[in-house]
């Protein structure tokens, strides 16, 4: 690490350029002794490039390597791209996670329902609480979002105060209280804050988000307005969502049935922890064959397309409980991902198919965005009065249209910052001082491996143009014992000429080895190496693809 004089230095090991992954890191101290503060530990979902692989996180090996100096990590709300990687990555960091109570719980839901996950020092904090953790005084501000008990950060230090946050919107009516904390940001800015490191994921779009009370009331509407079964597909954390979903039953005289573990997990939580207070129990997807259709509301998991889903497979007509017909409705209750379209857009067909009427926000009021629009960001930039702003959380194009918004407001300095820049908060003066070592970890299937290893070009390899494996016996003269061994996978049976494609590789294999001088035909390394190109040659001038080859010489 280069030494410099900053006192208070800022981090992300993601989520900057990206959605999802958010990991940030507040430095404060000299350069080779500082404290450090981690804020968010969250996951990513990988994309067509990572086959194979279920989550992508963060790579912490930088500070892994400053463990000892790492004061502790506070979740600002329990979203899987803010606290989804802890169960992988606490092992390396083992230190106090600090949470309020129904994200500590959603936590712990989520540690038992993995046998393989690690006992985590988890430490409840109240809403609005303000505690110390080294050189850090750390408060929290309640803001609204789209799951219960989302916090702003404001982070005090001899150096200044950063209010960081997390995820947010403006709704002076939410399903579920509380509202964001308007007077306490503006006491924030009056006792001066340094800088603002805030979402951007809304940045490019202006005005204001709809109340979440609205959506409750078109949903009511919706319902109320059909005959058949209505099933709603939301985000499984979304329990304000969730709840008017419910009311909207209550008040049609329908039942809700739960379909899917995660939003059975959260539903378990939210009423433990007191959200779902005056909502009659749910009903478990057995009910569901046994209701009248006019007297049930399914809430389901797979809003975003995922394949094992509850929805893909009603939508694949292979769920053992839940089917859907024609009068029936299927509402869209969520926005879709970038990237899921294509996921979702087969769902709807397949609903469609079977008679279902679908309802999105392209027609109705059905979702908002848990995030803050151009006006809600000018807002927080009128009550907080930063002299440094730093958009995080957000693609490139959100990024740009934020710092614009910024520089507009008057904001003295805006930092256009990047994951792993290290960047020191002074105000006047404020620059990337150092650069931390960043990248991403892939959890594939059980094992968490480095995306940048070669496993991982080797399958878009594989899923390109396929394997062979050829099997070679040869004497110690270097004779052929017998015939080559071929198997191959992903490769067409034939060819364009008609001939097997078995053929065509044993014949290449055979032609070389016989072409080889018989010193090399002895020595099994060089006659592997010969076949394995010969293979892909003869396969690539018959298919115009090479694929990985395998070989293996027994010699007897």
């Amino acid at each position: 690490m280069a030494r410099d004089t900053s006192d208070l230095v800022f981090c992300a090991l993601g989520g900057i350029g990206e959605i999802g992954m958010n990991m940030a890191l507040y430095g404060y101290g000299p350069a080779n002794k500082r404290q450090w503060l981690m804020v968010d530990c969250g996951v990513s979902f990988a994309d067509d490039n990572l086959p194979g692989v279920d989550l992508v996180m963060p790579d912490t090996r930088f500070i892994e390597a400053q463990r000892k100096n790492l004061t502790g990590i506070v979740i600002t709300h329990a979203h899987e791209d803010h606290f989804g990687a802890l169960i992988h990555l606490w092992p390396k960091l083992q230190v106090p996670v600090y949470a309020t109570k129904f994200t500590a719980a959603l936590l712990e839901a989520k540690r038992l329902h993995d046998p393989d996950a690690p006992k985590i020092d988890l430490r409840i904090i109240p809403s609005q609480a303000r505690f110390t953790l080294g050189q850090f005084d750390i408060e929290l501000i309640n803001v609204a979002h789209s799951i219960p008990e989302s916090n702003a950060l404001a982070i005090r230090t001899p150096a200044g105060m950063v209010v960081h946050t997390g995820d947010w919107k403006i709704d002076e009516t939410p399903v579920i209280p509380p509202t964001t904390d308007a007077a306490r940001l503006k006491a924030l800015g009056d006792e001066g804050v340094l800088a603002l490191v805030c979402d951007s994921t809304n940045a490019i779009r202006d005005g204001r988000s709809p109340s979440e009370r609205d959506v409750a009331k078109n949903l009511a509407e919706i319902i109320g307005a059909r005959k058949g079964r209505v099933a709603v597909t939301t985000f499984a954390s979304n329990v304000g969502r969730i709840r008017s979903i419910a009311e909207a039953a209550m008040a049609n005289d329908r039942s809700v049935v739960i379909v899917g573990r995660a939003m059975e997990r959260v539903c378990q939580v939210a009423r433990e922890c007191g959200l779902l207070d005056g909502i009659p129990d749910f009903l478990s997807p057995e009910s569901y064959g046994f209701l009248p259709r006019e007297k049930v509301v399914a809430v389901l998991t797979g809003s975003q397309g995922e394949p094992r889903a509850a929805l893909a497979r009603i939508a694949r007509g292979e769920h053992p409980e839940v089917t859907l017909a024609k009068g029936d409705t299927v509402i869209f209750s969520s926005r879709t991902i970038p990237g899921n379209e294509k996921a979702v857009g087969n769902i709807i067909n397949g609903l469609v198919r079977q008679g279902a009427e679908i309802v999105t926000d392209r027609n109705q009021l059905v979702h908002v965005s848990g995030h803050p629009r151009r006006g809600e960001l000018t807002d927080m930039y009128h009550w907080t009065r930063p002299k440094i702003a730093i958009p995080v959380h957000g693609e490139a194009w959100h990024l740009a249209e934020h710092a614009e918004l910024a520089r507009s407001l008057g904001v003295p300095e805006v930092v256009a910052a990047g994951d792993g820049q290290i960047i020191a908060l002074r105000e006047g003066d404020t620059k990337v001082v150092d650069e931390a070592p960043t990248g991403r970890i892939c959890l594939d299937g059980d094992v968490l491996i480095n995306a940048s290893e070669e496993t991982i070009p080797q399958r878009r390899r594989l899923s390109w143009s396929g394997a062979v494996s050829v099997a070679l016996a040869l004497s110690e003269k270097g004779e052929i014992v017998n015939e080559p061994d071929v198997k191959f996978s992903g490769l067409p049976v034939r060819v364009g000429d008609g001939r097997l494609m078995d053929d065509v590789i044993a014949d290449a294999a055979l032609l070389v080895i016989d072409s080889l001088p018989k010193p090399k035909r002895r020595d099994p390394d060089a006659v592997e190496l010969a076949v394995e190109r010969a293979v892909r040659s003869a396969v690539n001038a018959v298919w115009g693809k090479k694929p990985v080859c395998h070989v293996i010489v027994l010699v007897v």
